[in-house]
């Protein structure tokens, strides 16, 4: 990210997504392993041969290795993923956007500019607010609503982009596509009622 600032842009928080989106990732890798040796300890006692008299004890070597590939495919269907996706995203707020990055392999980008941001909305669910995190709203004049989802420590985040926003600069000069007339140079054509031709 700091590879891409503008001359005079500060970064000042990155951060990732709150990390509870991975509690189900985490479980299914404990547990997938688990019931895989619970399932082969059966399988090798005979529990299988017990229940399904057809599978003998030449099928015990098949049915512990499809145990052992369940539990891989849980991890790499599953576990793995969800870390990459969590991995593969950062918000980034500097002292003139707000830059949500998503994706390891394949990127997107998601900017905001701070001077283009009318309102700024939390919203927190009960789980969100058992976690300090909730969702970031920005809402645009030409891009709409730009939402962040479960931004951690969401409170001081939202004071982090209100003092940048509070810090940009008041004149029009330094607005990106704002057009600055000095004192008294404002333009005949342009003023209310048009050119007077008298």
């Amino acid at each position: 990210m700091r590879r891409s600032l503008v001359p005079g842009e500060q970064v000042i928080v990155t951060t990732r997504p709150q990390p509870r989106k991975l509690a189900g990732a985490a479980a299914a890798f404990v547990l997938a392993p688990a019931l895989a040796a619970f399932a082969s300890a059966w399988i090798i006692r005979g529990g299988a041969a017990r229940v399904v008299p057809a599978l003998g004890r030449q099928w015990t070597s098949w049915l512990v290795a499809c145990c052992v590939l369940a539990a891989a495919a849980v991890w790499l269907g599953y576990c793995l993923p969800r870390l990459l996706r969590w991995q593969g995203t950062r918000y980034t707020l500097t002292s003139q956007r707000m830059v949500a990055r998503y994706g390891v392999l394949n990127r997107r980008d998601q900017q905001v500019n701070l001077v283009s941001v009318r309102n700024l909305t939390v919203h927190e669910s009960l789980l969100q607010r058992l976690v300090r995190s909730g969702n970031i709203s920005l809402e645009t004049g030409h891009q709409g609503v730009v939402t962040f989802p479960d931004v951690p420590e969401v409170a001081r985040f939202r004071d982090f982009i209100l003092d940048a926003i509070g810090e940009l600069p008041d004149d029009t000069e330094a607005r990106p596509g704002a057009t600055y007339y000095p004192a008294g140079a404002f333009p005949e054509d342009m003023r209310e009622g048009g050119r007077d031709d008298r």
